[in-house]
């Protein structure tokens, strides 16, 4: 964090200046009282009694101009360093592997943009300004002291070390429990964000008794968490100031005694009073700004965590602009990190350039896991995928994954237009012409024409203001655009009506005669005209064929098909 900081180091220098010339205006302010005692008002020195008002408007501007260079400077490499440190995480998001993501919530991502990065803010801008200004304050004004008497300077010295370890020993509990409350504000931000994605399961389902209860026993977490921040810098500071008080007390008293009369004049000791008086606030705030420094260490240990995490693997070199779409699974096996049981086992089989391929199976049998492979959102457990007799390992990751198009059952568009959730990815490259081509393959341009917009008509969060289907449409439509070798079809017809799913199955046969194709189906009858069928059970091939050589096996395939035509047939006197 400082590092970044000292990249902007003639705004830092500049506003070192300004605080050391703040520093010693305050010093000239106390050290002005001596003579303004001495020669105004008890020797009545007309010279001095002239330029004594000229010297503390001329101070007080110098005082006003470092004030605001200091302020600015200090302001401007803060929000320099959180605009570095946001294109950072947010680089960082783009890289993260997918299993990174797996492990976090998004709502302890979230915050880490929002509250860690706020708190960083506040310790550079704000507390790290208030610290060496407040040191320096310290140091100038001890010395006008030391300058005006060093024996009622020894005696308000001995107060440090006390402060000293109180400082200490408050830093390492602020810290501590700072920690603990960006944690915290985590959980809050992951459950709320929950609650607002799955606001109508919550409605419906009469969730929200439940999330109510689980809210309350986060939101007090961080009420305790909060209030154990407050209690430690309500006990320290005012602690700090009683020692202070006491070797306020002590000054005073051998001031007075007689083994210093005539060693100090009544303008040294009231400018000696003026400057450890002045003394005093800049200490007390060293002991309350602490709060804020340990909050920002905590949110920069967060940040720089995040930060640090490995990117994606991405060691191959050899470039594609074209595949041919041959592709050869051998031996696959696959685990989720941090869990031994075997997704995938020992999985084979090879695709040609142009065929289709279709994978079945019940839930949870690898079908998904499988495909994820091939654009390395997972990397491999054993085995290889070869793509164009190369190892997809030796390729350049945003070469490969140039190479597919992908369509899921759970589609994701942008809060953004039509037109650029279509383009999606090829924005710059992608005429209007295309994006309308794209749109009535995947005949979605019907109910694109008839919106507000057009292809400009927004979309909403999540393409909330759009139907499934019509979401499922614009997904296709992107996949279309994009045009790459390999298309993978994760069960992409599954929120489609009836009519809708027959239109997008006419656009996908006529869109898979030039490419190779992976097609996740629920629905059988949506594959039997697929090259080659694989069955899948358990995280292995129990069978593959095309659909004729399976039904006629009568084994996974043929039940399956059997269960889905008899539920068919029974659906209609269901209602």
């Amino acid at each position: 964090m400082i590092s970044i900081a000292l990249e902007f180091r003639s705004y830092f220098v500049f506003a070192i200046i300004g605080m050391i010339v703040f520093a010693f205006t305050e010093a000239a302010f106390a050290y002005m009282m001596k003579p303004l005692l001495d020669d105004g008002f008890i020797n009545r020195d007309a010279t001095m009694i002239r330029l004594i008002p000229i010297a503390i408007i001329v101070i007080f501007i110098i005082r006003m101009v470092a004030s605001f260079i200091r302020t600015y400077c200090m302001a401007y490499i803060g929000r320099q360093v959180i605009n570095k440190l946001r294109k950072q995480m947010f680089q960082k998001l783009l890289t993260l592997s997918t299993t990174e993501y797996d492990q976090s919530s998004s709502g302890s991502i979230i915050t880490k943009f929002s509250f860690d990065i706020e708190q960083i803010a506040a310790a550079v801008s704000t507390a790290l300004t208030a610290f060496i200004q407040d040191t320096l304050r310290i140091v100038v004004l001890f010395s006008t002291m030391v300058w005006l008497s060093w024996q009622l300077s020894a005696i308000f010295l001995t107060v440090g070390p006390l402060v000293f370890f109180i400082v200490v020993k408050v830093s390492g509990r602020f810290r501590k429990i700072s920690k603990n409350i960006q944690n915290s504000m985590g959980e809050v931000s992951h459950i709320s964000q929950e609650v607002i994605d799955s606001n109508r399961v919550v409605k419906i389902f009469g969730g929200e008794q439940f999330e109510t209860e689980k809210f309350k026993v986060i939101n007090q977490r961080n009420l305790k968490l909060n209030l154990k921040l407050t209690v430690t810098q309500a006990i320290s500071m005012p602690l700090i100031q009683l020692i202070v008080a006491v070797a306020f007390a002590s000054i005073v008293a051998f001031a007075t005694s007689d083994s210093m009369q005539g060693q100090i004049t009544s303008g040294d000791f009231v400018a000696f009073l003026f400057a450890m008086t002045s003394l005093l606030a800049p200490m007390r705030s060293l002991s309350s700004v602490n709060e804020k420094i340990q909050k920002g260490i905590a949110a920069g240990e967060s940040v720089f965590e995040f930060i640090a995490k490995p990117d994606e693997q991405d060691s191959g070199d050899l470039e594609i602009t074209k595949a041919k779409g041959m592709l050869e699974f051998k031996n696959i096996s696959f685990s989720y990190q941090g869990h031994d049981d075997k997704v995938l086992d020992d999985v084979s089989f090879s695709v040609s350039p142009n065929q289709t391929i279709a994978i079945v199976g019940r839930s949870g049998s690898g079908k998904s896991s499988l495909v994820n492979l091939l654009p390395r959102l997972y990397e491999l457990t054993e085995g290889n995928i070869i793509l164009d007799d190369h190892d997809i390992r030796d390729y350049k990751l945003a070469d490969l994954r140039q190479q597919v198009a992908y369509v899921g059952q759970d589609v994701r568009l942008f809060n953004d237009t039509i037109r650029n959730n279509i383009a999606y990815g090829v924005l710059d490259e992608a005429d209007e012409e295309q994006i309308i081509e794209a749109s009535k393959q995947a005949y979605a341009w019907e109910f694109i024409q008839k919106m507000p917009e057009g292809l400009d008509t927004e979309v909403g969060e999540k393409g909330v203001l759009l139907s499934g289907g019509q979401r499922q449409r614009l997904a296709i439509a992107r996949a279309l655009l994009k045009d790459a070798p390999i298309l993978v079809l994760d069960e992409a017809t599954s929120a489609l009506d009836t009519e809708s799913e027959r239109h997008i199955q006419h656009a996908i046969q006529n869109l898979i005669s030039n490419r190779t194709t992976l097609v996740i189906a629920h629905r059988l009858s949506t594959i039997e005209h697929a090259d080659l069928i694989i069955v899948m059970q358990d995280g292995e091939i129990v069978e593959q064929g095309n659909h004729s050589e399976l039904i006629k096996e009568d084994g996974v395939y043929g039940r399956l098909h059997a269960m889905q035509f008899t539920d068919k047939n029974l659906s209609p006197t269901e209602h």
